[in-house]
């Protein structure tokens, strides 16, 4: 049993070790590469080879983690379902005849660089945690865009093709085009306003509306959760500072405590 304990504290020395992680990096990075490669040079032995060797480098990395932080340990972090379910499949599809499949899982490992990158863990945890928050705005821009569908339906129908506003589904996307100022001018806003002047009032409040106030809308929010996250962290690091201080003054408070004892016994000694 002491043997069993020994060889997982080494290993979980091995997988906490600050060289570690770094390491599991640099092989995702090199995954990329090879991805990349294999789009120029597609069937090339070495680099099947060197797919193959990082499908087991990460088995391996999973054993180590597995053995040295436990079943539970390993599971306790959500992360790592991620990365278990990307391992697994990995190995599922490894001689699958379906190409695109096994490209597709390729392409997967590479997002274990967010598990991988405190920084980029931060980002999507706090894009996580205000998903309810953006679900609102969802809401309200999903509103917005069906209004602006329907008003320009009904009115540039007749002004444009057919594939701009014949239908509400191509508003929307028509709607969408604009939004993201992708030649909205020169191949949308133009051409109506030459023929209806006063269209310029749509345009105008969409964009405002649909591309400034809600996109801005969608970044305070995540950015205010972000900032949450730094406060949580501030206030654990004050919360275990104060319990640590109450424990200091308990502790000095015993030694006082014995202290004085100590010398009243000392007295009373004397005084026999």
């Amino acid at each position: 049993m002491s043997d069993t304990y020994t060889v997982r504290n080494k290993i979980r020395q091995v997988v906490e070790h600050p060289w570690f992680q770094p390491l599991i990096i640099g092989v995702i990075i090199l995954n990329g590469l090879v991805i990349v490669a294999e789009s120029y040079l597609p069937g090339n032995r070495t680099l099947l080879a060197f797919d193959t060797l990082i499908v087991w480098i990460f088995v391996a990395e999973l054993v180590l983690k597995m053995t040295g932080l436990g079943i539970k340990g390993y599971f306790k972090d959500p992360w790592n379902h991620f990365d278990f379910t990307i391992v697994a499949l990995s190995l599922i599809f490894y001689a699958t005849p379906l190409v695109s499949v096994l490209r597709l899982i390729r392409v997967l490992r590479l997002i274990r660089m967010i598990p991988a990158i405190p920084a980029l863990r931060k980002i999507i945890d706090s894009l996580v945690r205000s998903l309810p928050a953006l679900t609102g705005i969802l809401g309200l821009t999903t509103l917005i865009f069906s209004i602006y569908a329907i008003i320009g339906t009904t009115f540039f129908r007749g002004v444009l093709p057919d594939e701009f506003f014949g239908s509400f589904h191509m508003s929307l996307f028509t709607l969408m085009q604009v939004v993201t100022f992708e030649s909205w001018a020169s191949q949308v806003a133009r051409p109506i306003i030459a023929e209806m002047p006063l269209a310029w009032v749509y345009f105008i409040s969409f964009i405002v509306i649909g591309a400034l106030v809600i996109l801005n809308l969608v970044v305070a929010v995540i950015l205010d959760y972000l900032g949450h996250e730094n406060e949580e962290v501030h206030n654990e690091q004050m919360e275990r500072l104060f319990k640590e201080n109450a424990e200091l003054k308990q502790d000095m408070a015993d030694i006082k405590t014995i202290l004085m004892e100590t010398r009243d016994h000392q007295a009373s000694d004397r005084e026999e």
